[in-house]
């Protein structure tokens, strides 16, 4: 009897099927990239026919690749949202004063949704690759203010849910301001403004919740975590 195209007769990964396996992520890689490219050149009305040509593909090997166009397309918001978390990962280590965080992790985000408004438009709001890069973010976020609390506080952590709670209406606040920035290009404010307004918006948020529980917070105070 013909040996199993899958396994070997003694149970092990045939060599077929892990190159085919390498074969396979390679290709999806090569899509995935072409996507981006495309997007980011034409904008977010693009066709799977359009990705498979900058691939050097054509259509129906693109779909023999993704499930569907809904799989394509969560699978490129998945990789946007890998390329802007890379983007992001040195504005989200804090260093100098907390004026200068606050200011560099506004500019970095405004800077990347400016330099590439096509990618953030096909976000959207409802994938679950943005929900969750939103929600690493905020846990992220709200780390870095526990570490906080617990050096600020005399009488113990903040409580309970409190830099949870802030951490998400700070993600929240940077979200709703420059979706709608982007959005309105005819009434939008500069690059610059709008990065000051979100510095100035960010700290009175931190300065007011923080001052809640005992905490009294100086814009260039140094960060220092070690």
């Amino acid at each position: 009897m013909a040996e199993d195209r899958d396994t070997r007769n003694d149970g092990r990964p045939d060599g077929r099927d892990t190159r085919w396996t390498g074969h396979r992520a390679e290709r999806r890689d090569q899509v995935l990239t072409a996507a981006l490219t495309v997007i980011g050149r034409e904008g977010t009305a693009v066709s799977v026919a359009a990705i498979g040509a900058e691939a050097g593909m054509p259509r129906s090997v693109v779909y023999r690749i993704f499930r569907s166009r809904e799989d394509l397309d969560e699978q490129i918001r998945a990789r946007i949202t890998d390329e802007l978390m890379a983007a992001l990962s040195p504005a989200l280590d804090p260093k100098g004063t907390i004026r200068e965080s606050i200011e560099l992790g506004a500019a970095t985000y405004v800077g990347w949704v400016a330099l590439h408004p096509h990618l953030h438009r096909f976000l959207g709001t409802g994938s679950p690759a943005v929900t969750g890069t939103r929600t690493a973010i905020a846990l992220r976020l709200a780390l870095l203010l526990d570490t906080y609390a617990e050096r600020f506080l005399d009488d113990g952590p903040a409580p309970t849910g409190f830099n949870l709670n802030l951490a998400f209406g700070m993600v929240g606040l940077v979200d709703g301001v420059v979706n709608q920035w982007a959005a309105c290009p005819e009434a939008r404010s500069s690059l610059d403004d709008l990065t000051d307004f979100l510095s100035d918006a960010l700290w009175g948020v931190l300065a007011s919740a923080t001052a809640r529980v005992g905490v009294k917070l100086d814009p260039d105070q140094p960060i220092d975590l070690t």
